[in-house]
């Protein structure tokens, strides 16, 4: 049912107050993921890490954020969001700051390891926590809004990181440890502030007055009315939805990051100067915001969430794939610029499925193995790029790959919108997406 103007109001002022704070938190933990790609200007031939070390030690991270996710975000079910959340941070801001001590290949994939352990559950524990703030006809615009945080983390992030590069020499440190450590303090001062401001549930918001609360206690009732009654952890794992939706995050994950950590040394490659790196990188970046944006509009307005899915990943797909027989750098950067408005946009608008067929334990337990299976396309994409490159001493073949797992999981999008249209149709719900 569309939203009343009251109910609007009170919506927006909720994601005023929530969304700039989570999404500033979003923006740290993106920037500490892959600020690594950065680094590697300095420390890979520092350290003598070779392409596919590099690659294996910027993908390891996803090792461990698998590994702890589902048990994370079941975690932060049992103890709130506002606890929880605050734990992850402090303890991945720690832990990037660490990464200024790595010596040598091991001790980059111990820290990379660890980065991953603590920052498992924070972005599903985040989806779970705005599933319970807002409801489906908000939500498209609220996870934009949130997830824009990932281009303009690049966008702000890349030329952040060289600058910091220049720092080679203050105090006796190099530029790509004093990088790592003033990107990663952040996080534990923004750990601290969620702890203070959070509230679990708008039941627990001292800034809404009781009428408001009163507004989200009707909304939320009544998309729980409409719900399949799914609250235990293993209905998720029985449902073949679940499994469609881990396989399609896996394959545009692989791609963002594929891309993400590498295009710097891509630029390198090209020629760009070291401090014009970060500023070129960034323009893709901008665009993605743009089209993040815009696209997700047009997904609240129409409601097909699913084919709007497919169509962000066809972009991605094809634009990835045609980028690499270009060999000037203006067009080729034009269809990295396009694989990442769709890559960002379907991640966008992945995020508001789960919820639909998935609540309670089976959100929180759904969506982290959904995302955790997922992120393990974080480690498969820098460490094929990195693989590739070692092997034939270009790019062409990684991002050539990623391009045919990207158009592979369009298909499987396709599979779950028939999936979708066929139990709609069976309980008599004639909307199909």
């Amino acid at each position: 049912m569309p939203l009343t103007d009251e109910e609007n109001r009170v919506l927006v002022k909720a994601a005023w107050r929530l969304i700039p704070l989570l999404g500033l938190a979003y923006f740290f933990n993106y920037l500490d993921r892959t600020s690594v790609g950065y680094a590697a200007l300095q420390m890979s031939s520092q350290l003598g890490l070779t392409a596919a070390q590099f690659g294996l030690g910027a993908g390891i991270m996803f090792v461990g954020y698998c590994l702890c996710e589902v048990p994370s975000n079941l975690a932060m079910y049992r103890y709130g969001a506002r606890v929880w959340l605050a734990r992850i941070m402090i303890t991945w801001g720690l832990v990037a700051a660490a990464m200024a001590l790595v010596t040598g290949p091991w001790s980059f994939y111990v820290l990379r390891f660890m980065l991953g352990i603590a920052e498992a559950g924070f972005f599903p524990g985040v989806i779970f926590f705005l599933s319970i703030w807002f409801p489906v006809q908000f939500r498209t615009r609220v996870l934009a809004w949130f997830t824009v945080a990932t281009p303009v983390s690049f966008l702000v992030g890349g030329p952040l990181s060289t600058t910091l590069l220049q720092l080679h020499g203050f105090l006796g440190l190099d530029g790509w440890q004093w990088m790592f450590i003033i990107e990663g303090l952040p996080a534990c001062l923004l750990g601290l502030l969620i702890l203070r401001y959070l509230a679990n549930r708008p039941e627990d918001a001292r800034w809404l007055t009781p009428d408001e609360k009163s507004t989200f206690s009707r909304l939320m009732q009544a998309e729980r009315d409409v719900t399949e009654k799914n609250e235990h952890f293993s209905v998720a794992l029985k449902d073949v939805r679940v499994w469609l939706l881990s396989g399609i995050t896996f394959s545009f994950t692989l791609g963002t990051y594929g891309i993400g950590i590498w295009l710097p040394q891509m630029l390198k490659a090209e020629g760009v100067e070291t401090s014009l790196i970060g500023w070129v990188a960034a323009v893709p970046y901008f665009f993605s915001t743009i089209g993040l944006i815009y696209w997700a509009r047009l997904v609240d307005k129409s409601g097909r969430g699913v084919l709007h899915l497919i169509c962000a990943l066809l972009l991605a797909a094809v634009s990835l794939m045609l980028s690499v027989y270009i060999n000037s750098l203006l067009p080729a950067m034009l269809g990295i610029t396009l694989a990442l408005v769709g890559t960002i946009s379907a991640k966008t608008i992945f995020y508001t499925l789960p919820g639909k067929f998935l609540s309670g334990k089976a959100a929180a337990g759904g969506i982290a193995l959904i995302n955790s299976i997922g992120a393990f396309g974080g480690f498969a994409g820098p460490f094929l790029m990195g693989m590739a490159k070692q092997m034939t001493h270009s790019f062409t073949a990684g991002m050539m790959l990623m391009g045919c797992i990207i158009m592979f999981a369009a298909f499987l999008a396709l599979l779950l919108m028939f999936m979708i249209n066929n139990r709609q149709v069976t309980s008599g719900i004639q909307h199909a997406d």
